[in-house]
């Protein structure tokens, strides 16, 4: 075993083994001694441009994301590159080994036929139902809780790089790495980050994932004032596909309808200048016939029997701006941002599944008297308590937050859930990330736990529950957290199911 020592541009000293380990489109790759990192060395010579971009990728862009103060929560859910090597005339950069949980510890199944116990889980193994009923072993697949979670870290990670003014280029699951059974997921291959005006993409993006208008002007040079290349908008059309293949194992725009007889033409049409949802609310034709695929994509290409409405409220109403109002309007579209909240409001309304044998295990609940689980049927039995979220804005007056908590047995109430200016993300400081108190099912009862909130009362009573107390949940109860600005009036509204 040839180990390496090479001196990096930082001056440091850098280790690799002389034997790759992986090769993609314009690097091979090699491991440290350590395993801790590995060295990514270009097989082209890299021009002055895409060298500065590695420099300022490597140093300013860098620094301004892990040298903030909550540096270090974004090293997990990025793999950045840190410093630059060159060696017999190559260039390469030093990358964090991925984390144990992003390769795959079951492999596929049948005796492992694909080879794939020990590689790295891309998110492509997890976003279609095809690769997940035919390939994945059920220990790798996770619950539709684990790609909620995993939707909402790509897309506070999206947010974070689209706030430096970077775009990604080629945000699809071939540069995602996944952990479904563990709720993780990073983001790899950044070192072609796009900064508008200054450093150009070096790809299109990967099919799939391409935005229309980046396709329907591909032909054009890219010197063309007229060329659409990939951007902050074209990443976030990008996050949107991603997400709805995460939550519904099929793509948004690949339904049943032909645009030309000829194969690529139709490809360029239906991703590009003719791209249509496959679920437009008003326009059905593009729909999927699931008569027409195969047993290994069911449900999940049975729009009818699986829509895109049953991920809630919040995400429905992305996915029709990014899907019906903005396909084609690129300025429309959803922001990362935006994606992010919804993600997080809608984990509030997840209800655990009571038929144990689903396989998904939780659903959203979908607002009316007799919920049910869209992934097995089964519908939810004896009462369910939910709680509206109201905060005061205005002295004395109380307005809804848009934001609802369902109850299940030990769920929590955290911070987030009782002051309306606390946010669960990177910015969260440690004495907000305890529970406050949670809910338990005792003879036939809802009863609320206050851990912690100091201030807790009853609005219409004015009985206050000290910390330790139980409070009996019916159907009107109102909870005042506090009275300190952001705090909130938790309304129950109670159904039987």
């Amino acid at each position: 075993m040839e180990v390496c020592k090479i001196t990096a541009t930082d001056g440091t000293e850098v280790e690799y083994i002389n034997e790759i380990i992986g090769s993609g489109t314009m690097k091979d790759v090699y491991f440290s001694p350590c395993k801790k990192y590995v060295v990514a060395f270009y097989r082209d010579k890299l021009d002055v441009a895409s060298r500065e971009r590695l420099e300022m990728i490597t140093g300013p862009y860098r620094d301004s994301i892990y040298n903030s103060g909550n540096g270090e929560y974004w090293k997990n859910l990025f793999c950045w590159p840190e410093k630059i090597v060159e060696h017999n005339g190559l260039t390469g950069v030093v990358v964090p080994a991925y984390q144990s949980h992003f390769f795959f510890e079951y492999g596929s199944i049948n005796n492992d036929f694909l080879k794939i116990k020990g590689k790295e889980k891309q998110g492509k193994w997890f976003a279609s139902a095809n690769n997940q009923n035919r390939f994945l072993d059920d220990n790798e697949k996770g619950d539709w809780l684990s790609y909620l979670r995993i939707s909402l870290i790509i897309a506070r990670a999206v947010r974070r790089m689209h706030a430096a003014g970077l775009a990604h280029s080629d945000l699809s699951y071939k540069n995602v790495l996944i952990s479904p059974s563990t709720g993780h997921a990073t983001i790899i291959d950044v070192d072609g980050l796009v900064v508008p005006g200054k450093f150009p993409p070096d790809v299109v993006g990967t099919p799939d994932f391409i935005a229309p208008e980046v396709v329907q002007t591909s032909h054009l040079s890219k010197n063309d004032p007229a060329r659409i290349l990939p951007s902050i908008s074209t990443d976030r059309h990008a996050l949107a596909v991603l997400i709805y293949n995460y939550l519904l194992l099929r793509h948004p725009l690949r339904g049943d309808k032909v645009h030309d007889l000829d194969p690529q033409k139709d490809e360029a049409l239906a991703m590009g200048q003719n791209a249509l949802f496959i679920e437009h609310p008003l326009i059905n034709k593009n729909r999927v016939d699931p008569k027409k695929v195969s047993s290994s994509e069911l449900p999940w290409k049975d729009t009818k029997k699986l829509p895109y409405t049953l991920t809630g409220p919040y995400l429905t109403e992305l996915f029709d701006r990014a899907f019906v109002d903005s396909l084609h309007e690129p300025a429309k579209r959803p922001t990362a941002d935006e994606w992010e909240h919804a993600l997080i409001k809608s984990i509030d309304l997840i209800q655990p599944c009571v038929n144990k044998g689903c396989k998904q295990k939780w659903f959203i609940f979908d607002n009316t008297n007799s919920p049910k689980c869209p992934f097995c049927g089964t519908p939810y039995k004896g009462a369910l308590p939910i709680i509206n979220f109201y905060s005061e804005r205005t002295k004395g007056k109380f307005i809804s937050d848009n934001h609802r908590l369902m109850v299940y047995s030990n769920q929590s109430l955290f911070p987030w859930h009782t002051n309306r200016l606390i946010h669960p993300n990177e910015r969260l400081k440690e004495s907000d990330k305890h529970r406050q108190g949670y809910f338990v099912f005792h003879n036939n009862q809802w009863y609320l736990v206050n851990q912690s909130i100091e201030e807790l009362m009853d609005v219409k009573s004015k009985q206050f529950f000290p910390i330790g107390s139980q409070i009996k949940i019916t159907d009107g109860l109102q909870l005042l957290t506090g009275k300190n600005n952001g705090d909130r009036l938790l309304h129950i509204q109670m159904i039987e199911g």
